[in-house]
């Protein structure tokens, strides 16, 4: 290997180890919320208004951050298309952290009244935004240095993000209930966490300020309108197909880590530590099909990959409640287990499938709005329309109908999308593939 390619290896390996890291560290900020709003945030913010009330409540502002979420994509998105990937990355990651802090020194209602719940609100919204250009921003950084033949094994490095932010906070959560007596966790050990978040953004600013910039990125032509305006323009089609298809994906993560975690503790009396403890297992699966689906699209192609991927989350959708509800512990492992290593398989492939949709000049955009906006569709409604349906008829299981029938959605709008598999970035023009070529692999 010569010297170029010994530069290209290391600065991909530094883009896939700073994307892990900086994902990892923001996604473990935005599901603390979720954790919490399942198991303390009704009584702590929304005292008074009964059991369904105040889950409903602290649901409807977990929603607030999903609906932020595209906002952060646009503002982050433009001036990641104008300015660059690396500087963004940084600003999104200080957002979230401190947004996060925040949140864990915030007082209760019984302190602050109405002023509470109304901050809560406002640094949720800071979560989302900061959230909204995170996820594009790394997928660009290991996508746009990626050889194109293993772009989605490359892609893989992202994906494990989730998972791993997923194990930091519920792990950090199950540990301090059983240090801690119920009275002193609710008293102020469930903000531990929150407040843990500085030291883990130290260590992602470490890793991302030693980061370069996007070869792809510096070499495109000058941006001579906004981004958001060529999105909107010229490739509102696969901003659509894939907000559809990526749907059931959140939809699928947010019923069984969220809600099914208030239904198992609230409805069907589980301990929650139990519950957390199950979840947890079930991640480490799906970082195995994560990567496993990863690699995989490589050489089935990305949409092959995700159809397989959303067969099988809406089959799963169909029994993940009535395994829930028998109250049996190997048969409830089983139903959130199941859904994680389910979830796995549709998440692998996105972070190069997305960034493979649109050209360098507005790519930050353009996959960045794609992801969120399925996230206002899928993670920020199924909370809460799971609770309603629960409300309504005395079983979660039409829970998981809705989520059946967003799979049937996903998997048409999986076939209106193009496989762009294979082809190089620069040869990507708004979801359609110009004669792909697929480039030396640098690694090899």
């Amino acid at each position: 290997m010569d010297a170029e390619g010994a530069r290209r290896v290391g600065q991909l390996r530094r883009a896939a180890a700073a994307a892990l890291i900086g994902t990892a560290i923001e996604f473990y900020d935005f599901f603390l919320y979720g954790t919490a709003a399942a198991l303390v945030f009704g009584p702590v913010f929304f005292p008074g208004l009964g059991t369904v009330g105040a889950l409903l409540a602290a649901f409807s502002v977990y929603a607030v951050a999903f609906l932020a979420r595209p906002l952060g994509a646009v503002v982050f998105g433009h001036f990641g298309d104008r300015v660059g990937r690396k500087a963004m990355l940084v600003v999104s990651l200080l957002l979230m952290g401190l947004a996060t802090a925040a949140v864990g020194l915030l007082p209760g209602f019984a302190v602050w009244g109405w002023w509470s719940p109304v901050l809560l609100v406002v640094l949720r919204v800071c979560q989302g935004v900061g959230l909204g250009g995170e996820w594009g921003g790394a997928a660009l950084l290991i996508a746009e240095n990626a050889p194109a033949g293993r772009r989605g094994r490359y892609g893989g490095f992202l994906q494990l993000g989730p998972s791993a932010g997923f194990v930091l906070a519920n792990g950090g959560f199950l540990a301090l209930q059983l240090a801690l007596d119920e009275g002193s966790f609710r008293a102020w050990g469930w903000r531990v966490p929150f407040l843990a978040s500085l030291a883990l953004v130290a260590v992602g600013l470490f890793v991302r300020l030693r980061l370069v910039e996007s070869p792809l990125f510096r070499a495109d032509v000058p941006r001579d309108r906004p981004p958001v305006v060529e999105v909107l323009r010229e490739h509102w089609r696969p901003v659509l197909a894939g907000c559809g298809a990526i749907t059931v994906g959140y939809a699928l993560f947010y019923l069984t880590t969220t809600y099914a975690l208030a239904y198992a503790t609230s409805g069907l009396g589980v301990a929650s530590t139990v519950v957390l403890a199950m979840l947890l297992a079930g991640a480490v699966g799906g970082a195995v099909t994560v990567w496993l689906s990863a690699s995989l699209s490589d050489r089935w192609g990305r949409r092959r990959t995700l159809r397989w991927a959303t067969g099988l989350a809406a089959g799963w959708s169909l029994v993940l409640f009535p395994l829930l509800e028998t109250v049996r512990r190997p048969l409830m492992f089983l139903a959130l287990a199941g859904a994680m290593v389910v979830l796995g398989g549709l998440l692998g492939p996105l972070a190069a499938f997305l960034p493979e949709l649109f050209p360098t000049r507005v790519r930050y955009t353009g996959a960045a709005l794609t992801y969120n906006l399925g996230g206002v569709v899928g993670g920020a409604t199924t909370p809460l329309v799971a609770t309603r349906l629960t409300a309504a008829y005395g079983t979660a299981q039409p829970a998981g109908w809705y989520l059946a029938v967003l799979g049937m959605l996903a998997l048409g709008c999986l076939w209106a999308l193009p496989d762009t598999t294979g082809a190089e970035l620069s040869a990507v023009d708004g979801g359609r593939r110009r004669a792909p070529v697929l480039g030396a692999d640098p690694a090899a």
